[in-house]
């Protein structure tokens, strides 16, 4: 039994004066918004690359916790896809029919939570637990992430928050899982083919 059909009801007035914003704003904010909200994700992988090549240098298990961090990724990815087949939410586009900015989806591409939003959270959080300041930047441009969203029309507020959560509460488990690898296998496996992986 689907738990939401519609969420307008939760911050469907405020979902209207942020599309209402974007439909009024200089177009070149829109394609600015609009080019990050479709390709944004891109930087976090671009992140995520610099931040293993950084640990490789200051130790194998830093590395190690790096290469999680995708991992953690596509967990959270797999986690919110599964609040979403239970929620059911509708997109705010459908429910309320307001012009936006992206297209919208079919029905049946579910709304709530925002798959933009918990891929860039999680990504953001995992490499908090390897480099605080590369961390720190990609937890802002996650939460320009789920704005974006809501700026383009593809969801509510509530959805960009709740992705964010989804992926932060995955990134912080997970990483504290994975950060603490035994040392002996540490070094198991930089004896292996896997120690470029590790060592810079």
């Amino acid at each position: 039994m689907p738990l939401a059909l519609d969420g307008s009801g939760i911050d469907g007035s405020v979902y209207r004066d942020v599309t209402n914003l974007a439909a009024h704003a200089p177009g070149w904010l829109d394609s600015v918004v609009s080019a990050w909200s479709a390709y944004g994700l891109a930087a976090f992988a671009v992140l995520m690359v610099v931040v293993w090549w950084r640990a490789r240098r200051a130790s194998a298990s830093a590395a190690l916790a790096a290469l999680a961090v995708p991992v953690v990724v596509v967990v959270a990815y797999a986690v919110n896809d599964v609040v979403k087949m239970l929620v059911r939410e509708d997109r705010p586009c459908q429910s309320l029919r307001v012009a936006t900015l992206e297209a919208c989806p079919a029905p049946g591409d579910w709304s709530f939570p925002s798959n933009h939003a918990a891929i860039a959270a999680a990504a953001a959080v995992a490499m908090m637990f390897v480099s605080r300041r590369l961390g720190a930047v990609a937890v802002g441009a996650a939460c320009a992430m789920a704005a974006s969203r809501v700026w383009v029309g593809a969801h509510y507020p509530h959805d960009a928050v709740a992705g964010l959560v989804v992926g932060a509460v995955v990134g912080v488990l997970l990483m504290h899982v994975m950060r603490r690898w035994p040392e002996p296998l540490v070094r198991r496996l930089t004896a292996t083919r896997l120690r470029p992986l590790l060592v810079g």
